[in-house]
């Protein structure tokens, strides 16, 4: 065994705090300055706080401006933006769509609200997202392409989208997916909840695929109290994007008409606010954690049997939450420095259930899923909030 400290929940309490400090700790809190009281206040005083307003339109700016994606509408959380984005690829009621086994349940949930059935697949242990070798391999063992569309051999139903899900903020090795997407004539939604302020080479997160769904979550790297947005390129789908998520209302100065079944997924002008001062500072929310990553590293750096997970190769990361990975030999000790990490006032968790484990989706379709079965054992999160590296 190379030199180096014995791995205890003890000691890993004690790196934790060499970089937190003596205070508790959170996994994840909101960093604000005073421009969010002022923005707000400025909303409230305009008398438009609802889903009418320039905050929303300025917000959708700023998003465009930071994401270079060619539109962006903003909705009141990131599961509904992953919803309306799988509508508008396309997929139908009994349709497949490919789903990474390790994410928050919300990836699934947004399939199963169109009637389409997740389809779960094993993930990558550098990126924690799905895992295009796999992916690859299980779709050349139970699928056909036939009339430009994939089907599921076994069960005969069609699979119309995948929705690669960059976890804790680390982009998924994109190139590859949207080539078997290509090659098995499947559509990408990106679930991008996590990721503002990660990069896939040159390109922001949530704008490689067809659509892409943002979260401003109060845990997410900027807040918006609630909110999400649909990130696109395609103006045609930007259009329906708007129509579909203000209830399909047609234009008009009095009357209400609504020419399809749309959904009430505007954000609210008050939020957008919020989110307009979190954009002011997102750059150096950004940099906060990724000074965080590495002062981790460096207090880590002498123990066995951990890594602190970094970026992947050719990514950007934002860092939204920081992980160890231990090595499986201590998979017995994680229960143990959840609990001791917790009971002294640093707040930690495990990675997401697997979703196929969860009931209602124990009966979905999945690929064999190795890696996936893994990181769930070995893998915690620890305090990541921005402050802690440096405050507004």
């Amino acid at each position: 065994m190379p030199y180096g400290d014995e791995l205890t929940p003890e000691l890993i309490i004690s790196k934790i705090r060499d970089v937190v400090g003596s205070e508790n700790a959170k996994l994840h809190e909101p960093t604000f300055s005073n421009l969010e009281e002022e923005f707000v206040t400025k909303c409230i005083r305009s008398g438009y706080v609802s889903s009418v307003g320039s905050y929303v339109d300025e917000f959708e700016s700023r998003l465009q401006d930071f994401t270079g994606a060619r539109n962006v509408i903003a909705v009141v959380n990131g599961t509904s933006a992953l919803h309306l984005s799988l509508l508008l690829a396309g997929v139908k009621e009994k349709d497949e769509v490919i789903v990474p086994s390790l994410s928050f349940v919300a990836t699934a949930n947004a399939v199963s609200y169109l009637g389409a059935t997740p389809h779960f697949v094993d993930c990558d242990e550098t990126n924690l997202g799905m895992s295009s070798n796999a992916l690859k391999d299980w779709l050349q063992n139970i699928s056909e392409v036939s009339a430009g569309e994939c089907r599921n051999k076994i069960t005969g139903k069609r699979i119309k989208a995948m929705v690669p899900m960059h976890a804790l903020g680390h982009p998924c090795y994109m190139d590859e997916l949207l080539q078997i997407a290509h090659d098995f004539r499947i559509q990408v939604v990106e679930d991008a909840a996590e990721s503002l302020g990660s990069f896939y080479k040159d390109k922001h997160t949530g704008t490689l695929g067809l659509l892409g769904a943002l979260s401003f979550n109060g845990n997410k790297i900027i807040t918006t109290g609630g909110g999400g947005a649909i990130l696109t390129d395609n103006d045609e789908i930007a259009k329906q994007a708007r129509h579909l998520s203000t209830t399909a209302k047609k234009d008009h100065a009095w009357e209400y008409f609504h020419d399809a079944i749309g959904f009430n997924y505007r954000m609210p002008n008050i939020n957008a606010a919020l989110g307009c001062a979190q954009m002011e500072n997102i750059k150096k929310l950004i940099e906060a954690k990724r000074k965080l990553y590495y002062a981790y590293k460096s207090s880590f750096s002498n123990i066995n049997g951990l890594t602190v997970l970094g970026e992947p190769e050719n990514c950007t990361s934002n860092f939204w939450l920081q992980a160890i990975l231990l090595d499986n030999k201590f998979s017995y000790l994680k229960d143990e420095i959840l609990k001791k990490t917790n009971f002294d006032g640093l707040m930690t968790r495990p990675l997401w259930k697997l979703i196929f484990k969860l009931p209602s989706y124990s009966n979905c379709p999945r690929s064999p899923t190795p890696v996936a079965e893994e990181l769930e054992k070995n893998v915690i999160n620890i305090p990541s909030s921005a402050g802690i590296q440096w405050s507004i």
